[in-house]
């Protein structure tokens, strides 16, 4: 935890102190920020605040003394739902503006994690106006340090890898007149994770023709698995990250291909809109990080939609324009957003977030993604771009 730099936060954005508070796992936001070690018994509610100035304090109930061992300040413990406001209330004093995992109107919802019932109490207890503290997790929780930039990197070039061998694997199949189904590509993909020692929390999707019309489609062994037939169009989403490594985080990517080698011209005109939007996107944000203009996540949303409008399509583009990327796949960081939320953060300096235009049509759907990281002087497309559309013929 960085409570220096947390500190010097508190003091730019005017704020008195930072509230972190978790029940149960309900808040994994202020849990990384602290690095809460994960081993132990949690089935109390605890409190840690970060002062602007001075030294933090835990605040913790009597029969889980140890819940926050190794977190730097003294810690308080309370017995009683009346001793936990007291405690509250003193620490609070003084302090106008509190910040805490909460996002007026539910504009974020990823930092949209204390309860109602608990922002009441802290009001309550201290007076204080409470705060969102969005601008404090993207910097203290979604910035990439050197090293998980690096397993990011590694886990980029063996989830591709994988990539390529489940297209081969189709191709193969279709040659040989030997039946493949999306079921059977997925759990391929499994396994070569498995081999090269990446994790992921959800299966990929592998979808056919309609199937990609549904953005989060469930590939499952059920009457719903369709075989891979010649002329049909596949997408497959993928996404993993390095395994056994606390620090590790997530790649992810969408790429297409036809099975055959003349690409419909519906196909192929609906690919180069979601291509163009993608690649629109990616310029926005490279030149401005280059040219060091800020830059927000509705801004970027903006770049790839409207291209997609301007080609007709834009009734069919259902979701945001991409997702913060970090320790899970949806990351807590800023997201790429002016349709589902309007996400006013800025992009900053190790921040890593998805662009993944899609045109979702009854017939077949089309999406493509990459992984975008920030760095301190330029962005980056981490990861392979895809250029055309593959054919598997």
């Amino acid at each position: 935890m960085d409570l220096a730099g947390i500190q010097k936060a508190l003091g730019d954005q005017q704020i008195d102190g930072w509230l972190l508070y978790d029940f149960r796992g309900s808040n994994p936001i202020a849990r990384s920020v602290i690095g809460f070690d994960e081993s132990q018994i949690g089935t109390r509610r605890w409190f840690f605040l970060i002062p602007r100035e001075g030294e933090p304090v835990g605040i913790l109930h009597v029969i889980e003394p140890h819940t926050l061992r190794g977190v730097p300040g003294p810690k308080v413990l309370y017995r009683s739902w009346k001793e936990l406001e007291a405690v509250l209330k003193t620490h609070l004093a003084g302090m106008r503006r509190v910040a805490m995992e909460y996002s007026p109107g539910a504009a974020i919802p990823y930092v949209s994690r204390v309860d109602a019932g608990t922002i009441e109490m802290v009001r309550a207890a201290s007076g204080a106006v409470v705060v969102s503290s969005a601008d404090l997790v993207q910097t203290f929780e979604s910035r990439w340090s050197p090293e998980q930039k690096a397993l990011h990197d590694r886990a980029a070039r063996d989830t591709l890898l994988a990539k390529d061998e489940a297209f081969a694997l189709v191709k193969e199949r279709l040659r040989s007149a030997i039946p493949v189904t999306e079921h059977e590509v997925q759990q391929f993909i499994q396994a070569r994770f498995d081999a090269r020692g990446l994790t992921t929390h959800h299966p990929c999707i592998v979808a056919v023709n309609d199937h990609a019309s549904d953005p989060h489609f469930e590939t499952g062994a059920g009457p719903g698995n369709r075989e891979i037939r010649k002329g049909d169009l596949v997408l497959i989403d993928l996404w993993a990250k390095v395994a056994g490594d606390a620090r590790a985080v997530y790649y992810d990517a969408t790429w297409m291909a036809f099975c055959g080698p003349d690409v419909p011209a519906r196909v192929m005109e609906v690919w180069e809109a979601v291509k163009g939007a993608r690649d629109a996107a990616v310029e926005f944000v490279t030149k401005s990080v280059a040219s060091r203009r800020t830059i927000h996540g509705y801004e970027v949303d903006d770049v790839a939609r409207g291209y997609i409008e301007q080609r007709g399509f834009g009734e069919y583009f259902l979701h945001r324009t991409g997702h913060s990327i970090g320790y899970e796949v949806h990351g807590n960081g800023v997201n790429i957003d002016n349709l589902e939320t309007r996400d006013q953060r800025r992009i900053v300096p190790g921040v890593c977030f998805s662009i993944e235009p899609g045109i979702y049509l009854p017939e077949f759907g089309v999406r493509s993604e990459i992984d975008m990281y920030v760095g301190e002087d330029a962005a980056e497309v981490t990861g392979d771009i895809q250029r055309d559309l593959l054919r598997l013929a």
